[in-house]
C-alpha cells in the first residue's frame, strides 16, 4: 500500500520502534525522525527534527511498564501540538493501566480513565489501539477510539495449525465473551476456568467449567502478565484429560519469571502479539505474530476515510 507523504508521518516511541519500522515498511514510509534527549536525572525530552506543520501525525507507542513510555508518549503529543501539527494520532498498541477500569475497592484510582483524560490534555486527536482489557474504556475519551481486535491474527493461525478437536478456553469468567466469539466463529466447543484470587497476580482456586477430555484446547485471553494464571490453566486441563493446550494472548507483558513459567508448564505453546517487544529466545514455546499489517491498514484507512470494521474477523 502507499499514501502520498506529504498527508502523513509516522513516528515512534524509544520502545515501539520496533514494530513502528515495520508499520513503515507496510505503508511504503520512511520513519519519522524525532530526538528523544535523556538526562542523568532521568528527565527527557522530545523534538521533531523535520517539520510536521499542517500534516497528519501518527505516534507509535505502546504504554505498558515502566512508566517512561506513557511520559514519552505524552511528550510526543505535546511537542506534535506545539510545532502546529493538523491531526495527532496516537497509534498505542497495548494500552496500560487498562485493568484499573473501575473502583473494585473503596479509595482507588480508575487509572484507565486518568490515562485518557492525560492524553486528551495532551492534545491527542484520535486513538488507534486493540484489545483493550475492557471495551468500556473506549468511553473514557473524548475523542474518536479506532478499537482494533488481535482476532485478526489469531483465527488464520488457529485454523493453520489444524487442530482436530479443537476447544476454545477461557482462563476466567471475564474472558468468556473472547472465547464465546472465538468459539462460534470457528464452529467449536468453549469452555471456562472459574478462579478466585487471594490478591493481585496471585490465584487462589481454579475449577473448569466444560469438557476438556480428548480434546485439543486453546485459551484465549487479552494479556499474559505473570503467566500464572494460563499455566495454572493448562496444568489443571492436562490433569482432566486434554490431549494439548495451546495459548493466544494479545499482549505478551511477559513479567518477572513468565517466561520459566511458560517453559515449566503444561503449555504446549502460547502465542502473542508484538505489541510489545519480546525476545523470542527466552522461550522456546513462545511463538510471536506480527500486528504491523494490520495497523498499517488501519492508518491507510484513516487517511482515506475508509471503513475500519471491514478488517474485522469477529
Amino acid at each position: 500500500m502507499s499514501l502520498s507523504n506529504t498527508q502523513f508521518k509516522v513516528f515512534s516511541g524509544t520502545k515501539s520502534r520496533h514494530l513502528a519500522e515495520k508499520i513503515c515498511q507496510s505503508l511504503n514510509c520512511p520513519l519519522g525522525n524525532m530526538k528523544i534527549e535523556h538526562f542523568s536525572d532521568g528527565e527527557f525530552s522530545v523534538s521533531y527534527e523535520e517539520s510536521i506543520r499542517g500534516q497528519y501525525i501518527y505516534l507509535i507507542q505502546s504504554t505498558f511498564p515502566n512508566s517512561d513510555n506513557l511520559m514519552e508518549l505524552l511528550l510526543m503529543i505535546d511537542a506534535a501540538k506545539r510545532a502546529s501539527a493538523y491531526k495527532i494520532i496516537a497509534v498505542i498498541p497495548y494500552f496500560g493501566w487498562a485493568r484499573q477500569d473501575r473502583k473494585d475497592k473503596p479509595r482507588v484510582s480508575i487509572g484507565a480513565k486518568l490515562i485518557a483524560d492525560m492524553l486528551s490534555v495532551a492534545g491527542v486527536d484520535r486513538i488507534i489501539t486493540m484489545d483493550l482489557h475492557a471495551d468500556q474504556i473506549q468511553g473514557f475519551f473524548d475523542v474518536p477510539v479506532d478499537h482494533l481486535y488481535a482476532s485478526t491474527i489469531f483465527v488464520p493461525y488457529i485454523k493453520s495449525l489444524k487442530l482436530k478437536d479443537l476447544v476454545i478456553a477461557s482462563p476466567d469468567v471475564g474472558g468468556s465473551k473472547r472465547a464465546g466469539s472465538y468459539s462460534k466463529h470457528l464452529g467449536v466447543p468453549m469452555v471456562i476456568c472459574y478462579k478466585t484470587r487471594e490478591r493481585a497476580n496471585v490465584v487462589g482456586e481454579m475449577r473448569i467449567i466444560g469438557d476438556v477430555a480428548g480434546k485439543d484446547v486453546v485459551i484465549t485471553d487479552d494479556m499474559v502478565d505473570t503467566a500464572g494464571t494460563l499455566c495454572l490453566a493448562a496444568d489443571l486441563m492436562i490433569a482432566n484429560g486434554a490431549k494439548s493446550v495451546r495459548a493466544i494472548v494479545s499482549h505478551g507483558v511477559m513479567s518477572g519469571k513468565a517466561s520459566q513459567i511458560i517453559c515449566d508448564s503444561s503449555l504446549t505453546e502460547i502465542a502473542f502479539t508484538d505489541s510489545i517487544p519480546y525476545d523470542s529466545s527466552l522461550s522456546p514455546k513462545v511463538k510471536v505474530l506480527s500486528i504491523s499489517k494490520m495497523f498499517a491498514d488501519t492508518i491507510h484507512r484513516v487517511q482515506e476515510n475508509q471503513s475500519i470494521s471491514e478488517q474485522y474477523l469477529l
